[in-house]
């Protein structure tokens, strides 16, 4: 049975898959959650060091594993596959998917930042952006545990673009308020195959079970 590597998104923590994670398990999946250096409570590091934390992690596990990067995360698993010998489908849950060269101010057509010191403001309503299918009471518990954010970490450009070699799976979610769904489907028409689940931005929160059954889908051979 393949690993699934669970990649979180900005301002997010590896515990963001504590729900998804007991249902994988019971689908007969391992799972590995990395924690990406751009998040936290102080943080400084970039895109790069994210992937090179994540490629350090896909190294140190036997057999074939299913990479998923949510939101962000798309950006560094993008970078960390390539050449990785191990990693047979990338997942990308309402992320970011660049080509070489290409950064989340890129794929939003914004400039480069002038300054890429300093933390990335979260915005003013991450309740509706990011939860908006959740309870009061999950999405409380969900804002609690979020941190920092660099803006390195979105203005750094990938070095490789791992899609181009690895097949893939593009997952939609078409009630995403954070990513907007017509940005979602220009990025995945890279992809080897879509999925689409109707739900906000974090399905492993408010429908973690659904998820895995769709994960433990595309992750098994045809």
């Amino acid at each position: 049975m393949t690993t699934v590597m669970l990649v979180h998104g900005a301002w997010h923590r590896p515990a963001c898959w504590a729900r998804l994670e007991p249902e994988l398990h019971a689908l007969g999946h391992d799972t590995r959650s990395p924690a990406l250096r751009s998040a936290g409570e102080h943080p400084t590091a970039g895109m790069h060091e994210d992937a090179a934390v994540l490629a350090e992690e896909l190294a140190s596990i036997e057999g074939p594993v299913v990479l998923l990067g949510h939101s962000y995360g798309g950006i560094p698993v993008t970078e960390a596959a390539a050449g990785a010998g191990n990693v047979v489908r990338l997942i990308y849950l309402a992320a970011y998917m660049p080509d070489k060269g290409q950064s989340m101010y890129t794929l939003h057509g914004a400039p480069d930042p002038e300054d890429m010191g300093g933390l990335f403001p979260l915005g003013d309503d991450p309740r509706t952006s990011l939860y908006g299918d959740l309870t009061d009471a999950d999405a409380e518990q969900a804002m609690s545990g979020l941190v920092q954010q660099t803006v390195r970490s979105f203005a750094e450009k990938v070095d490789a673009a791992a899609w181009r070699d690895i097949p893939s799976t593009y997952i939609v979610t078409e009630q995403d308020k954070s990513l907007p769904p017509a940005l979602q489907e220009q990025m995945a028409a890279q992809a080897t195959e879509i999925r689409r689940i109707t739900s906000s931005h974090s399905p492993f929160l408010s429908q973690p079970r659904r998820l895995a059954a769709l994960i433990d889908g595309i992750s098994r051979p045809a």
